[in-house]
């Protein structure tokens, strides 16, 4: 659990171990229980009413968070993973196939955290290699290919940064990556559900729409490695944080995305079915927009948004 959700938490457990003590049926604590899940529910609403931004990072990257293959779970049927860069071979980091969403045929992939110490080697962490993201471009143009909407998750503290990965050309895998999708025909959607971290983000977030669930982040780098450059000093994370303004409101005032979405009451590990709900509400209403623009229109839409982030007009 994080810190500042603590209290919560145990009040929590409190309750539950009164309602099992209360199914016993020695002793009736209705009365106890009922002011107690008041108090929770008050509770709640005072810690995650105003998060400060360094809680938020802290939020978009709780272990109990829902990850892509959660979504996939609770949006989409029929999906086929589809593995492979064709070059060199699979990273398990970068998920990705075809899906039905509300029975039509999309393209969906996203960047994929373990649950636990064996799973999140296997996924590196949700940090990809060049082939992770030459994985994700190949996927992206076979849904040009077969006209399909493409809809990415993006949940990653950036590309790795190993010398395996640089020797096998991880920046350029990542540029690659931005220009294919600025020209790709088919209407692009890409959700920021966690962390967004670096060019390790970007690489699958180049859309016709950018969304941010509400305890997500996205920035250039992580708070740590911002105070370690600018303070020298990582422990200053909460100070860097404030200076980015990488949180969903943040960015959304900014212009830089398009929707942030709700989440849940204490976040979306407390309820990633209501979450997911959300999101596929979210998902159709911007779908159903793209699909009036025409191949061309899709493109300079996408041109015409990210050549409009960072203007600012002098004296």
């Amino acid at each position: 659990m994080l810190e500042f959700e603590r209290p919560l938490i145990e009040l929590e457990k409190k309750i539950d171990e009164l309602k099992v003590l209360s199914t016993s049926g020695t002793v009736d604590f209705s009365s106890e229980i009922s002011k107690l899940e008041k108090k929770a529910k008050k509770l709640q609403s005072e810690i995650f009413s105003d998060l400060s931004r360094w809680q938020v990072v802290q939020m978009s990257r709780h272990p109990n968070r829902p990850y892509f293959l959660d979504y996939v779970h609770h949006l989409f049927t029929d999906f086929v993973e589809l593995c492979g860069d064709r070059h060199f071979g699979e990273d398990p980091s970068i998920v990705g196939g075809f899906a039905r969403f509300d029975g039509k045929p999309v393209m969906v992939m996203g960047h994929q955290k373990g649950r636990n110490t064996k799973e999140n080697m296997a996924r590196n962490f949700g940090m990809p290699r060049p082939e992770g993201y030459r994985k994700a471009r190949r996927l992206m143009e076979l849904a040009e290919r077969f006209e399909k909407p493409i809809l990415t998750f993006v949940d990653t503290p950036g590309a790795y940064p190993g010398i395996g990965a640089e020797e096998r050309g991880q920046a350029e895998a990542i540029a690659v990556n931005l220009e294919v999708m600025s020209r790709l025909r088919v209407p692009i959607i890409s959700t920021v559900v966690g962390e967004g971290g670096s060019g390790g983000a970007l690489a699958i977030g180049v859309g016709n729409r950018v969304l941010m669930l509400q305890n997500s982040v996205y920035s250039v780098i992580s708070p740590e490695g911002c105070a370690s450059i600018l303070f020298r000093d990582a422990s200053k994370a909460d100070k860097a944080a404030d200076a980015m303004r990488l949180t969903a409101k943040d960015l959304l005032e900014m212009k830089i995305i398009d929707e942030a979405i709700p989440e849940p009451a204490g976040g979306a590990h407390r309820d990633a079915a209501k979450m997911a709900e959300a999101l596929g509400k979210t998902l159709r209403k911007h779908l159903g927009q793209l699909a009036e623009l025409s191949p061309d229109e899709l493109v300079q839409d996408r041109y015409a948004k990210f050549r409009a982030l960072g203007v600012f007009s002098g004296r």
